[in-house]
């Protein structure tokens, strides 16, 4: 269920009403009727209730349910025709040299690197693709004697033979298209798209992959557009009641978001939001669990702030805002202006206006 808490900024066009001396705001509260401001200045009797002025932080936000996944989902495509022997298990996280599934009882192996695999490689190639390979060689432990470039050489080919070994393939020295997997890093594998038995064929999805690091996705409303900008702040409440820190890393496309779950109602803008703590933040949380977003999108920090209702709306020539100044059992009006509102405080600034201040306001 989507719970809302925006909260609106002061101004003319939230006066709703006067009703028994008071001026209805928009986002449910009261400012007083101060009357006329001449009249208003020259004081009078004790307020029915007082507040003070505090020196606080403000924040305007919206919160929304939201759920815990894991960034860049993509497909892993069987690159030649075959049949799905192995394949690895939902939520398993795999590292370089580990195989991601077994095509025809042959293991297709994740290696590092951004180039994916578009070619056989064999002697006398060269590219940035055979750069990754030999560094992928390397980190195995594979071809002592190997020197790491973009040349695949004869010591290429003997590494790749010693690897071939390992893993009971025959050992040709050269890396088919269906062999290997270049992926940026370590993954987790979300769900398998092709069941054990399968027939797929070239280009047809085996499993759906992401990355380890975690993060949120939350639906918005069409009219919160704003608040889906790159970078956009956000306090998340995991499962077990911990908040972390995040951001708006960017939007999720409708294909992604179908692969991953409905995150709401679907008529509005998923978003995903990166988790400042990495990898760590989200241990130990149950990801089948809804989670609570709090979207940021003004914040004021160190300001001078009362109760909305302490607040007084001047009528008159000048009209404008005020506020009551008690002083012992006297009081007096002082011009205001006025800024952000949340939570039910607005601030307050003026040469007249400092921390500690006793102000009147309505009676609750």
């Amino acid at each position: 269920m989507r719970r809302r808490a925006t909260l609106l900024a002061l101004g003319a066009a939230t006066l709703a009403a006067v009703t028994g001396g008071f001026l209805f705001l928009g986002d449910g509260g009261f400012l007083r009727d101060g009357g006329d401001a001449g009249a208003a200045a020259r004081g009078g009797g004790p307020p029915p209730a007082t507040a003070t002025v505090v020196r606080t932080d403000l924040v305007r936000s919206t919160t929304v349910d939201g759920r815990l996944d894991f960034s860049q989902r993509r497909a892993v495509k069987a690159a030649v025709e075959g049949t799905v022997t192995v394949a690895a298990p939902e939520g398993r996280t795999l590292t370089m040299g580990q195989a991601l599934y077994e095509l025809n009882d042959k293991p297709v192996t994740l290696l590092y690197g951004p180039v994916p695999m578009f070619r056989e490689m064999k002697p006398g190639d060269r590219g940035s693709d055979v750069l990754q390979l030999e560094r992928g060689l390397r980190d195995l432990g594979y071809g002592s004697r190997l020197y790491v470039d973009v040349r695949y050489d004869e010591d290429t080919a003997a590494a790749v033979e010693q690897w071939q070994k390992s893993l009971n393939r025959e050992p040709t020295g050269r890396v088919g298209k269906g062999d290997v997997v270049f992926q940026p890093g370590p993954v987790k594998v979300v769900s398998a798209d092709a069941a054990l038995a399968d027939q797929v064929g070239p280009d047809e999805p085996v499993l759906t992959i992401a990355s380890t690091r975690p993060v949120v996705r939350a639906e918005l409303e069409q009219t919160d557009g704003a608040l889906t900008s790159k970078g956009t702040k956000v306090e998340v409440t995991l499962p077990s009641g911990k908040t972390v820190a995040g951001h708006v890393a960017g939007t999720v496309r409708p294909e992604e978001q179908a692969s991953g779950g409905d995150a709401g109602a679907g008529d509005g803008i998923t978003v995903e939001v990166v988790l400042d703590g990495g990898a760590g933040a989200a241990s130990g949380e149950d990801a089948g669990k809804p989670v609570s977003v709090k979207f940021v999108s003004e914040a004021r920090e160190g300001v001078l702030a009362v109760p909305v209702e302490a607040v007084v709306a001047l009528r008159g020539e000048n009209g404008g805002y005020g506020l009551q100044v008690v002083r012992g059992a006297t009081s007096k009006m002082i011009r205001v202006e006025t800024g952000m509102t949340a939570d039910g405080r607005i601030e307050v600034s003026g040469p007249e206006v400092h921390e500690g201040l006793k102000v009147g306001a309505a009676a609750s």
